[in-house]
């Protein structure tokens, strides 16, 4: 696996784009002390990653003619060597900003047909989560930690500003010391790892919008969210451009298991293959997280492309495909008959921006964070129940729309059917 890795990575380097990756991830076999040796550093910048599921680092400044690379991919105290690749928003389209937001424009939540339709046609009445009924059984709880990776999220918005998860030692401790002792200082709503700091303030306003699909404040002010009650972990990797690292996303991914998320929402993608990221999804979900990924916005079919962290084979992972207020696959969402599970509403979909503003956006980013909700509607109604049990429910409680159970594993989220366990 160590050559395989490493001669994709040489050979990209020829074939693409500096921006494509930024150096290199390496693993390290158990008990390695390569990184102590000094003529093992001059291979290039190694940046020592502390998680929990292995030994990695980060190699910087390498050049790729050094002879030593090679030596690198054959040392038998090494791994495997891998891209460390640039992952990216999932590109959304924007509509104009709302001044005036009402729930009766949520279609994904209550769809009437009027909300949800365009200049010319009306949408389906029905085709939406079905949240209302849901509702009469829970609205969730605030035991329930859902983290929202992603570009941050405006905490001071008037619709999250409550339902923010706080990291209580640090908010009660001392400015600039680590009070908590978990290696991350003044991470109060959470951590930013794009820029190093507890401060994962939203500049982008992607990753706000898909906080407030999740669980904006059911207050008689602008929208609600899925849930009602929710604490939502704020964990940025991507930065206000809208762009990050692999090892951005897999420390994100390590510190919302280690500090307690029961899923992490993932409305981005890029780059290729990693088997670094991967394994972290797979100890977060041994650590009983789940992890919900949007299948992407290229119009293309993931069972012949895979896409990731869509497509990586973990079975806590559920990846959302985007659909239209008339129930039809949105334009620009991927599919896939094994690797899509379901779908869910995301087109011209209302939510939370930055600096306290509304806008409408669309994609399998704003999918995402309804599956999220809709997941942990369920951990909240039923504490206790599995990954798997949970999944399971989520895909055979699908409506079964004829127009989507070609383009995907199960069909259409339904949250009422799903919390009654009403099954196809």
């Amino acid at each position: 696996m160590k050559k395989l890795i490493l001669s994709c990575a040489l050979a990209l380097s020829v074939n693409t784009v500096a921006q494509d990756f930024n150096g290199y991830i390496v693993k390290f076999k158990k008990g390695s002390k390569l990184l102590e040796q000094k003529a093992f550093k001059s291979i290039g910048d190694f940046e020592k990653l502390n998680l929990s599921f292995g030994d990695f680092a980060k190699l910087s400044n390498v050049d790729l003619s050094n002879k030593a690379i090679s030596e690198l991919m054959n040392n038998p105290e090494i791994e495997y060597v891998e891209p460390n690749w640039i992952i990216k928003v999932d590109p959304v389209d924007t509509n104009k900003e709302i001044l005036d937001p009402k729930f009766s424009q949520q279609w994904g939540l209550v769809n009437d047909g009027k909300n949800s339709g365009g200049w010319f046609s009306r949408g389906k009445a029905g085709e939406d989560v079905n949240a209302e009924k849901a509702w009469d059984i829970t609205k969730g709880s605030k035991d329930i930690v859902v983290a929202v990776i992603d570009t941050g999220i405006d905490f001071t918005h008037p619709d999250l500003k409550d339902q923010m998860w706080t990291n209580d030692a640090e908010l009660n401790g001392i400015e600039g010391v680590d009070d908590d002792g978990n290696g991350f200082v003044d991470d109060i709503y959470g951590y930013d790892f794009a820029n190093n700091d507890g401060n994962p303030t939203d500049g982008h306003s992607h990753g706000t919008h898909c906080a407030g699909v999740i669980g904006a404040s059911h207050n008689s002010i602008g929208v609600k969210g899925v849930m009602a009650n929710v604490k939502l972990m704020g964990i940025k990797f991507l930065t206000d451009s809208g762009s990050g690292e692999t090892i951005g996303a897999i420390k994100s991914v390590e510190y919302a298991t280690k500090m307690g998320a029961h899923i992490t929402s993932n409305s981005w993608g890029g780059g290729e293959r990693s088997e670094a990221l991967k394994e972290a999804i797979q100890a977060a979900q041994d650590a009983g997280t789940m992890f919900v990924a949007a299948a992407g916005n290229s119009r293309a079919d993931n069972d012949a492309r895979p896409t990731y962290p869509a497509n990586y084979k973990v079975d806590g992972i559920v990846t959302v495909g985007a659909m239209d207020g008339k129930g039809n696959r949105s334009s620009f969402s991927n599919y896939g008959k094994t690797s899509v599970h379901v779908f869910a509403p995301g087109s011209n979909i209302l939510s939370t921006v930055k600096n306290g503003g509304y806008k409408k956006m669309s994609g399998t980013s704003m999918a995402t964070p309804f599956v999220s909700g809709v997941l942990g509607l369920l951990l909240a109604n039923e504490p206790g129940i599995s990954i798997t049990e949970a999944k399971e429910r989520l895909m055979e409680s699908t409506v079964l729309n004829s127009s989507l159970t070609k383009y995907s594993a199960a069909g259409r989220v339904d949250a009422f059917r799903m919390l009654t366990n009403e099954r196809n």
